[in-house]
């Protein structure tokens, strides 16, 4: 039985189609990513999944249960971990996850909850008032606000967003373990670098189209033998280039210059030739093969022509 089965979905939002026809399946115990540009259709889908938005037509369901007749079952079933930051500014930590228990009928959950901070490094705050936290501490309890009803389906919308990177790390150290306890793991990320890491299958997402949905493999095989990524760092800073080469221009700050070249029909010696006669002195170069990154930025694109 899949964790998430979604069939036929659509939703139309006045004149918008935020999603077209979406049909997709994630394995339980899969780490699934969800990805794409902003107003793609992913946060919809989410808010559909936990039962915060009706669809227009179409089938969604959570380990077989329906998400609009079996509400409750399915909310059952799911945590979710908005992107946004909310919370009850009048509350602490502990009393924070103990009412989110209560949501579902949890009187005695305090092992549960303790295990939780100490897992989330959220015990020494544990007293302190919601207001008083950083960010990233806001952000840890919300995970555990997601996981206090131990569900098996995580889904986590864009959970690093904001966050310092030794937080990053911890916070996906924890994310690891779930998904060895078994867990499905549902991400969501603008790092495009963490979901190449850590995700199994990837969905692309894009004006409300799923226009990709594949093991990280093939998909990262789509941009292998055509594209090539270079990046060139000259002596001095280079100003406006060439109009043929500053279309092939992904990144360009100081002296650090970065092209996405066709293999098929751009040849680097003569990339650097055009560089020279445009007065760059070049002092290092590095080729790359293509990353989930080049895949997202051609499918998206593509879709836009």
């Amino acid at each position: 039985m899949p964790a998430i089965s979604i069939s036929g979905l659509n939703k139309h939002y006045a004149r918008v189609h935020a999603l077209d026809n979406i049909d997709l399946t994630v394995e339980q115990g899969e780490f699934f990513g969800l990805l794409g540009p902003n107003g793609a259709g992913k946060s919809t889908l989410i808010n559909i999944l936990a039962g915060l938005t009706r669809f227009d037509s179409g089938r969604v369901s959570v380990l077989g249960h329906d998400v609009v007749t079996a509400y409750r079952r399915t909310r059952r079933l799911l945590g979710v971990v908005p992107q946004e930051l909310t919370y009850d500014p009048f509350f602490n930590v502990r009393e924070v996850l103990r009412i989110q228990s209560g949501y579902f009928g949890l009187q005695k959950n305090d092992a549960w909850i303790d295990e939780l901070m100490a897992a989330l490094m959220l015990t020494d705050k544990a007293e302190a008032n919601m207001r008083a936290l950083s960010g990233g501490m806001k952000r840890r309890v919300m995970i555990a606000q997601a996981l206090v009803h131990r569900p098996e389906v995580v889904v986590l919308d864009e959970p690093t967003a904001g966050v310092d990177v030794e937080l990053r790390k911890s916070l996906w150290d924890f994310i690891r373990r779930l998904h060895r306890e078994g867990h499905t793991i549902v991400l969501t990320t603008h790092y495009l670098e963490e979901a190449e890491a850590l995700c199994d299958r990837i969905a692309i997402l894009n004006l409300g189209r799923l226009v990709a949905l594949d093991t990280k493999k093939a998909l990262l095989a789509r941009g292998i033998g055509r594209t090539r990524r270079v990046c060139i760092t000259t002596e001095q800073p280079l100003g406006p280039l060439p109009g043929n080469l500053a279309e092939k221009v992904r990144r360009q700050e100081g002296n650090q210059l970065e092209l996405q070249l066709d293999k098929s029909a751009d040849s680097v010696i003569a990339v650097l030739d055009v560089l020279r006669a445009h007065g760059a002195v070049i002092i290092d170069l590095n080729m790359e093969g293509a990353d989930l990154e080049d895949v997202f930025v051609e499918l998206t694109r593509r879709q836009k022509v």
